[in-house]
């Protein structure tokens, strides 16, 4: 199914920025509020706090309307400024669960393996609830939608079916989908574990959104990792048609523009490695990526798109560009 609006970006909630990586399945609620915040303020039209109406009317755990403001919808126009898709990592959901039982390596005619695509399953779609629940209450229509649940599958760890008809048609309808990394089958090995990383890079594929931002807990990527004293932000990295990436700016001290993934790309959760090796494919499709600090200026700037083009001195992050 074809989109009848262009896309206009796809959001990664990193899971080190959205959740307390260590403590098991806690949120970051102050970093989920303000990102939730930034989604409104940049994709929802006529947006501001006075007008939002809140869609999240349950009664579970966390902030809400409760009841249905039903005379509010009188006059009120939902819609986004234009489509959008968010996805996001596991963080401190899911990833216990999966590395206690293996899920990732396999084999689900294992008791072990069975019962935690399961755990991993409950912990991940909980999550994926609670950030729903988070952009509706800024007035986002969300609609949480997972991997697993749409016939996601891979091969060898390789993606392998991808049904986009669902998410198309929730995009259509006006929703925001909202997918998550999952525990999925797998052809080969029985099942694994299927990053959001990689869920960004065929959703870009097959539907070209015009930029896509990675919000992470960092402020982009360093020539090393960020907690060494001598650290480099990478202001702009180019990627050429083979996927190969070279640093434009800033100039490093040693001169050399290659600068190797298992070198340059670190945050706090090791997972950087993944996400610019995904970045660099998104790049060579002719899409910008941004890699930059969530619930800060800097990714509200991100979020708006004014970094497409020049990138401002005063701007904190990474972009990633094809350089033809």
């Amino acid at each position: 199914m074809d989109l009848t609006k262009p896309l206009r970006c796809i959001v990664k909630l990193g899971g080190a920025a959205i959740t307390s990586k260590n403590e098991l399945e806690t949120i970051h609620e102050e970093n989920l509020a303000t990102v939730s915040s930034h989604l409104r303020k940049t994709m929802v039209s006529g947006s501001s706090s006075e007008n939002t109406i809140g869609m999240d009317w349950s009664k579970q755990p966390g902030k809400s309307d409760i009841a249905c403001p039903a005379d509010d919808f009188g006059e009120h126009e939902l819609g986004l400024a234009s489509p959008f898709i968010v996805v996001h990592g596991a963080g401190s959901f899911g990833h216990f669960q999966a590395s206690k039982s293996g899920v990732h390596k396999g084999g689900l005619d294992r008791s072990l393996v069975k019962a935690g695509f399961v755990a991993t399953r409950i912990s991940v779609t909980l999550l994926n609830l609670q950030i729903v629940r988070a952009l509706a209450r800024e007035g986002i229509p969300s609609v949480g939608m997972s991997p697993f649940s749409c016939g996601w599958s891979t091969c060898e760890r390789n993606m392998d079916a991808v049904d986009l008809h669902g998410v198309s048609k929730a995009i259509n309808s006006g929703f925001v989908p909202v997918l998550h990394g999952d525990a999925v089958f797998d052809d080969s090995l029985g099942c694994t574990i299927l990053s959001g990383d990689v869920i960004i890079r065929h959703l870009a594929e097959n539907l070209k959104p015009d930029y896509v931002v990675f919000l992470t807990d960092v402020l982009g990527v360093y020539d090393r990792p960020p907690t060494e004293p001598d650290a480099v932000l990478l202001r702009e990295i180019a990627v050429d048609g083979y996927g190969r990436w070279s640093v434009i700016r800033p100039i490093l001290p040693n001169g050399n523009k290659e600068v190797e993934i298992s070198v340059a790309a670190h945050d706090t959760t090791g997972g950087m490695v993944t996400k610019i090796s995904e970045a660099a494919m998104i790049a060579k499709l002719g899409i910008e990526v941004y890699i930059v600090k969530a619930a800060t200026v800097h990714s509200l700037r991100a979020l708006s798109g004014e970094i497409r083009g020049k990138i401002p001195d005063d701007w904190l992050g990474t972009v990633i560009r094809f350089s033809g």
